[in-house]
């Protein structure tokens, strides 16, 4: 497989914005070590914090191959971040896929 698009959304726990995005900061230095790259942030507008429906952020991740994504989610660095993660993040989708088209207009 080639090139690998991630779309993450991601619930937080009431009241640790701070956490969660000190979190993604580590989580995206260890990802530049497998060639990913966090390509797109989108914070769900009306999505607080403790929204049970909509995440609070989605993510669009970009990886070389999807063995680099998963070399990038078992790393022992990541791993050791997991207690951080948990006090931060609630719930977590991942979807995995490839670019599609642009749908330019006709």
């Amino acid at each position: 497989m080639g090139s690998l698009e991630v779309v993450v959304s991601l619930w937080i726990h009431p009241g640790r914005v701070a956490e969660f995005e000190g979190y993604e900061h580590k989580a995206a230095r260890i990802m530049q070590r497998y060639g990913g790259v966090i390509q797109k942030v989108v914070r769900v507008s009306n999505a607080g914090p403790s929204s049970n429906g909509q995440p609070f952020e989605v993510h669009v991740l970009g990886f070389p191959s999807v063995e680099a994504f998963h070399s990038y989610r078992a790393d022992s660095e990541l791993a050791g971040l997991a207690a951080e993660r948990s006090a931060a993040i609630s719930r977590t989708e991942v979807w995995l896929g490839e670019t599609g088209p642009t749908y330019e207009p006709r």
